[in-house]
């Protein structure tokens, strides 16, 4: 039996992964710039709701474990192939790439307005993008160390400087203003969509679940406990920017990282905050192309995506996922090469996606405990059906609230609705030509985790079902 190689510290740091993000940086800054300290209560009722749901996709683990494709399995069982394309291709793979593409061409920008060297700011995505793409390639062991090094130099350094900014120890001016820029409880609700995006993520722990020792108690133990220090963290950091970085500019700001760092210790802060936005940049691609390469891998399975996604090397790595993800984040990154300034519409955008698919997490749980009640689950969602409900209406909540700007708010449903439009055209003509099956017929659980076995897949070409 192969020993499981992954253990509580490595889940943690797996879960903060994704979830430190220069875009998370940046979210930050917009959010306390708006209404101040304060942003640390919308923080707080958003790192709940993110614990709702991966308590919600915990609870599926331990029902269905070891499923490669997590989240798109747990759909398929509950609601058929035509939510589970649209949330996963939408939600996953459009949203994760676009976002990891975005993030490293703003660390590219950042890095080329900080050092004098004689590189191109789309050279600097390219050498992360193929290090990462290399090392991932290499297998789960070298991953899990990239992400332990660079997830705890991450969260070191952002609460190094913020407990510089928290007790006035910075060598810059400080600054006096309020702490608080809110007129009734309301302006602090309202900011829940802009601080979700700061949780968004802790769940790509679940696709290496079957690497992990003791994985009933340390995946849903190490994504929670991901959560809360990256909450601790960042309220750190905000108290830190009260007293050296102006709301408003900071607010206004695309890199309000830098600005911090520069108003904290001058020209050794901004290098130290465009490191952390390095460490940042290669943990969330790091996480990207490993968590998506591992949900491809369980799609094609499941015929829902192309075979080639299912092939591994000799490592047991699914390759062409590993490949294909990481040229789709440097062709995003390309595209967005000096869209600094579009970075709040883009997280909004992914936002939404992303949201659509916890929503699913926590009705998949829902239709799980009514279809099947006595099934033995290792981890189980406390208080009853309380937690999934509450779930899906603050999230609910989030999206149709993405936006305080209606004219902004207007523009991320449109586009969200547009691409899931394209989504569906293509999630009808894949289900009804490639897959042959129903579009909403569910596949019974056991059948679903049986796909994970290669005499399935085997079984299913023999009779042509996929090729």
């Amino acid at each position: 039996m192969e020993e499981k190689k992954l253990g509580l510290r490595n889940v943690i740091s797996i879960s903060v992964g994704l979830v430190i993000a220069t875009s998370c940086l940046v979210s930050l800054g917009e959010g306390a710039g708006t209404i101040g300290i304060a942003f640390i209560g919308a923080m707080v009722v958003a790192c709940l709701f993110n614990m709702m749901t991966v308590a919600s996709l915990a609870e599926l683990n331990a029902l269905m474990p070891n499923t490669t494709g997590g989240l798109a399995q747990y759909t398929l069982a509950c609601m058929g192939p035509f939510p589970t394309l649209i949330s996963m291709v939408g939600g996953y793979f459009v949203c994760n790439t676009l976002s990891s593409g975005v993030e490293a061409s703003i660390f590219s920008y950042a890095m080329e307005s900080t050092f004098p060297f004689p590189i191109p700011s789309i050279g600097y995505t390219l050498i992360v993008t193929v290090v990462i793409m290399v090392a991932n390639l290499y297998g789960v062991d070298m991953f899990a160390k990239i992400q332990d090094l660079v997830a705890y130099l991450l969260l070191g350094s952002m609460l190094i400087m913020g407990i510089i900014g928290m007790i006035g120890a910075g060598t810059g001016q400080m600054v006096e203003q309020p702490a608080y820029m809110i007129s009734d409880l309301g302006q602090v609700v309202s900011m829940t969509a802009i601080a979700f995006w700061l949780f968004i993520g802790a769940e790509y722990a679940i696709p290496v679940s079957k690497n992990v020792r003791n994985a009933k108690r340390n995946v849903p133990l190490g994504m929670m406990l991901g959560l809360v220090i990256i909450c601790v963290v960042q309220s750190v950091l905000i108290l830190g920017f009260h007293n050296y970085t102006d709301w408003d500019e900071l607010a206004n700001s695309a890199a309000p990282h830098l600005l911090y760092g520069y108003n904290l210790l001058g020209d050794v802060g901004k290098m130290w905050m465009t490191l952390v936005a390095g460490l940042a940049v290669v943990s969330t691609q790091n996480s990207t192309v490993n968590g998506l390469a591992d949900i491809a891998q369980g799609m094609a399975k499941l015929n829902m995506l192309p075979q080639v996604f299912a092939k591994t090397n000799k490592r047991g790595v699914p390759y062409f996922g590993v490949i294909s993800i990481s040229v789709m984040i440097f062709q995003f990154a390309v595209f967005s090469d000096d869209s600094a300034d579009s970075i709040t519409f883009l997280i909004l955008v992914g936002s939404v996606f992303w949201m659509i698919s916890y929503i699913l997490a926590h009705v998949d749980v829902l239709i799980l405990r009514k279809r099947l009640p006595k099934a033995p689950r290792t981890f189980k969602v406390p208080c009853g059906k309380l937690f999934p409900i509450l779930g899906i209406i603050g999230t609910s909540y989030m999206v149709l609230n993405i936006s305080n700007d209606p004219v902004e708010r207007n523009a991320i449903l449109l586009v969200t609705g547009l691409i899931f439009l394209i989504l569906a055209v293509y999630a009808v003509l894949w289900i009804k030509f490639k897959m042959k099956a129903p579009i909403f017929k569910h596949i019974p659980l056991e059948e679903v985790m049986a796909m994970e076995n290669s005499l399935y897949y085997k079984i299913r070409k023999e009779k042509g079902i996929c090729k």
